[in-house]
C-alpha cells in the first residue's frame, strides 16, 4: 500500500472514531467563540473552585460589548448561518398542542439543551440572537455546531401546568434522540420548573445537568430523584439581584454541598451584576462540558 493510501485509510479511521460511543471518551463540545465569551477576572474562589466570583462590569459587560446597549450585541458576538437549522414548532402532545422553537438535529441528537424563560418571556427570548451579548446565539451554534439540539419553549405558567407542557415537550423529543444528554437551564421565574422537572419520574432519570440562571431555590429539591442521582447543579447569580438575593442563593449551594458532600454543583457570582446577567455572562461552553465530563 503506498504512503497516500495508508494515510488516507488512517485518516478515515480516525475521523470514524470520532463518533463512537466510549465510556472512556466523553463527549466536549468544540470551541465557539470562546475568547469573546470568556469569563472575565476572577476575584476569588474557594471550595476547590466550585465557587467563584467574577469582575463583571457593566460598561465594559454591555456598553462596549452591545452596538445597542441591552439590544443589539456587536456583530462579531453573533453568527446567523444556524438560522438555518431552526424551527419554530407546533407539536400535538397529551398536553395539547404546544410550541417551541428548535434549533439543531432534531432526532439523533447528541445532547439536548432546554431554556425556560422567566416572567414575561416566551418562547422567542430564548433564540433572540442579539439581546443578552449575543449569549442565546453562542448556544444556538453549540448545539447546532455539535450535533446537538436546542430547545425554547412556551408554557402556560410556572407551575404543574406549565412544567407538565414542558415535561411532554422533552419527551416528544427524547424519542427521536433517546441517548442525548439533557440539560435545563432556567432563567429567573423559570427556576419553578427546573425544580419541578428535577422531581419528575420521566425527566429526571434522563436529566445530565440543571443551569439555574439568576433564579431561586427550593428545598424539595432535596427529596427529588435528581438529587438522589447527584444530577449536577449549576447557580450563577449577580450580587445585586434585587429579585432573588445572591445570599439566598449562595445557601442554597451550600446546603447542598453540606447534605451530600461531593455533590457536583458549582456557583458563578458576577460581582456587582444584576438580575439578568447570569443569561448574558454564562460560559455555556465550559459549563455543559463539565457537566458532560461527569455523565455517566
Amino acid at each position: 500500500m503506498s504512503g497516500g493510501k495508508k494515510w488516507a485509510r488512517a485518516a478515515s479511521l480516525s475521523a470514524a472514531l470520532m463518533f463512537i460511543p466510549s465510556a472512556a471518551w466523553a463527549l466536549q463540545l468544540a470551541p465557539y467563540k470562546n475568547a469573546l465569551f470568556a469569563y472575565p477576572a476572577e476575584l476569588s474562589s474557594r471550595d476547590d473552585g466550585d465557587y467563584r466570583v467574577f469582575d463583571y462590569r457593566e460598561y465594559r459587560d454591555i456598553n462596549q460589548r452591545d452596538a445597542i446597549p441591552e439590544r443589539r450585541v456587536g456583530d462579531r458576538y453573533v453568527s446567523l448561518r444556524v438560522r438555518r437549522a431552526q424551527q419554530d414548532m407546533a407539536l400535538d402532545t397529551p398536553s395539547g398542542t404546544l410550541h417551541a422553537v428548535a434549533v439543531g438535529a432534531q432526532k439523533g441528537a447528541s445532547v439536548i439543551t432546554v431554556y425556560l424563560h422567566g416572567q414575561g418571556g416566551s418562547r422567542k427570548q430564548g433564540v433572540d440572537d442579539f439581546t443578552f451579548g449575543g449569549n442565546f446565539n453562542r448556544i444556538k451554534n453549540l448545539m447546532a455546531g455539535n450535533g446537538g439540539l436546542y430547545l425554547s419553549p412556551d408554557f402556560s405558567d410556572f407551575g404543574d401546568k406549565g412544567a407538565g407542557e414542558v415535561a411532554a415537550i422533552i419527551e416528544h423529543y427524547l424519542e427521536g434522540s433517546p441517548d442525548a444528554a439533557l440539560f435545563i437551564a432556567c432563567g429567573s421565574m423559570g427556576g419553578h420548573i427546573c425544580w419541578k422537572l428535577a422531581e419528575n419520574g420521566k425527566i429526571a432519570p434522563k436529566l445530565s445537568g440543571l443551569l439555574l440562571l439568576g433564579s431561586m431555590w427550593d428545598e424539595d429539591f432535596f427529596k427529588s430523584p435528581a438529587f438522589k442521582r447527584k444530577v449536577p447543579v449549576f447557580f450563577a447569580q449577580g450580587s445585586y439581584d434585587k429579585v432573588f438575593p445572591v445570599e439566598r442563593q449562595e445557601a442554597f449551594f451550600e446546603e447542598i454541598r453540606k447534605r451530600a458532600p461531593g455533590y457536583p454543583t458549582r456557583f458563578a457570582r458576577f460581582e456587582t451584576g444584576t438580575h439578568g446577567t447570569p443569561i448574558r455572562m454564562t460560559d455555556w461552553r465550559q459549563v455543559l462540558n463539565w457537566m458532560l465530563s461527569l455523565r455517566k
